[in-house]
């Protein structure tokens, strides 16, 4: 289940989408049917594999070209491997909340944003977020977890502070504030809990989940544009990118060590 509206966000054939913290790849995967271009970007080695390997799997049944364009890469949040402007629309779907120099992290997907490009932020939403952390230190006090709850406000503020333009925000995932919740009672490590399993299987239920979402959403969905007016020429370069992004220098595989 999709957490961000590509309509909204305006993914469509021809563009050039970073899914920065892709996971396993669900909004990779959607883009690219939509016929953009995609890099996904993670930093566990695992994730980027999968999403190979299922892009891959998307060729060979012909959901997708031979010669699409579509990649994962390992990456840094604070140090992307691409040129200044290279994206025409990023993705960054839960992933700020476990950073903790989340201003840089944005600096940089601000710095590889086109002027004139959108880009949708989402995080955990502040009140279902907030009991969680009541109920379970496990939920968030493990290596990766959710080091912040942020306010939409404050959300705002920070990625205004790195020239980027709030332009809207929605409410996903209504059904998952109380999965989530009761996971946290019985432990969020135990996926076996008789409860669990039944719960489960309602976070199928999407007519349910679209009523609970403007209510209890888990996820606040921030859509965002970076300005044209007053950004500087950029150099006459064509940036270093993965294998199949336009413009490719360098090569496929970048150092830097793994984002948060």
């Amino acid at each position: 289940m999709l957490t961000v509206d590509y309509d909204r966000l305006g993914v469509g054939p021809g563009d050039l989408v970073l899914d920065l913290g892709c996971g396993f790849g669900r909004h990779a995967f959607e883009a690219a049917r939509r016929g953009a271009s995609v890099v996904a970007l993670d930093a566990g080695p695992d994730e980027v594999a999968q999403v190979r390997a299922t892009l891959g799997a998307m060729v060979d049944a012909g959901e997708l070209a031979p010669d699409d364009p579509a990649t994962a890469v390992q990456g840094n949040a604070l140090a992307l491997p691409f040129g200044d402007a290279t994206f025409d629309r990023v993705i960054a779907s839960e992933v700020l909340e476990h950073i903790p120099d989340d201003t840089a992290a944005m600096r940089e997907l601000a710095r590889v944003l086109k002027p004139g490009g959108a880009m949708a932020v989402t995080v955990p939403r502040c009140v279902p977020e907030a009991v969680n952390w009541a109920l379970s230190d496990e939920y968030h006090d493990t290596p990766g977890g959710h080091v912040r709850i942020y306010r939409r406000s404050t959300l705002e503020r920070r990625l205004r502070s790195v020239g980027l333009e709030p332009k809207g925000f929605h409410h996903a995932h209504g059904l998952h504030s109380p999965y989530w919740w009761l996971r946290s009672l019985v432990g969020p490590s135990n996926d076996s809990h008789p409860a669990v399993s039944a719960y489960h299987k309602v976070l199928v239920t999407r007519a349910a989940d679209r009523v609970l979402s403007p209510l209890i959403g888990k996820s606040l969905v921030l859509y965002l544009s970076k300005p044209v007016a007053g950004v500087t020429e950029l150099p006459d370069t064509q940036p270093d990118a993965p294998r199949g992004v336009p413009g490719r220098r360098g090569p496929t595989t970048p150092t830097h060590g793994a984002a948060a």
